[in-house]
């Protein structure tokens, strides 16, 4: 009795890693084919792997896009045959234990240099589907004292417009 028991639980972890196994799998096809649909320019193809509600955070403090007007604000580059090219030189992805959501962290190759990618799927009808994703610029933090120096005079008109909306 044991024995079965024993063999049982084998077989559920097995099973457990076999779909966590899968699901990376999708969800690496998934940001694979969503760059590469953004190289290629194929608008449908790009937003067909967001959610509905998908949020979309540029490298711009105030690109806080939220589907609609992101596909307003990439429309136009699309259009033009040339958006932008990321290319995944490390990722790292992580399911949670319901198999219903993940999230993913990656270094970026980008007509920026190296950049960080971030952010959540969540699976719809079976499909994983991006909700939410955060591209940042990789500073080196060597060069963090020169870069805020540089930013500092906008940041700051940045931070009090915002004060002034809090109120």
């Amino acid at each position: 009795m044991k024995h079965k028991i024993l063999i049982i639980g084998v077989l559920f972890v097995t099973n457990i890693i076999i779909a966590q196994s899968t699901d990376e799998q999708k969800i690496n096809k998934v940001l694979d084919d969503w760059h590469l649909a953004a190289a290629n320019a194929d608008f449908d193809a790009y937003f067909g792997n967001m959610t509905k509600d998908g949020v979309f955070l540029g490298t711009d403090a105030m690109e806080n896009w939220q589907n609609i007007e992101f596909r307003e604000f990439s429309k136009p580059y699309f259009d033009k045959g040339k958006a932008w090219s990321f290319t995944s030189v490390q990722r790292n992805v992580y399911v949670d234990n319901s198999g219903n959501l993940a999230w993913f962290d990656e270094l970026l190759d980008t007509q920026m240099k190296i950049c960080r990618g971030s952010g959540v799927l969540k699976k719809e009808n079976g499909q994983w589907k991006i909700a939410h994703y955060v591209l940042s610029i990789a500073v080196p933090n060597e060069y963090v004292d020169k870069l805020v120096q540089i930013k500092q005079e906008r940041d700051d008109a940045i931070l009090e417009e915002l004060e002034r909306n809090k109120q």
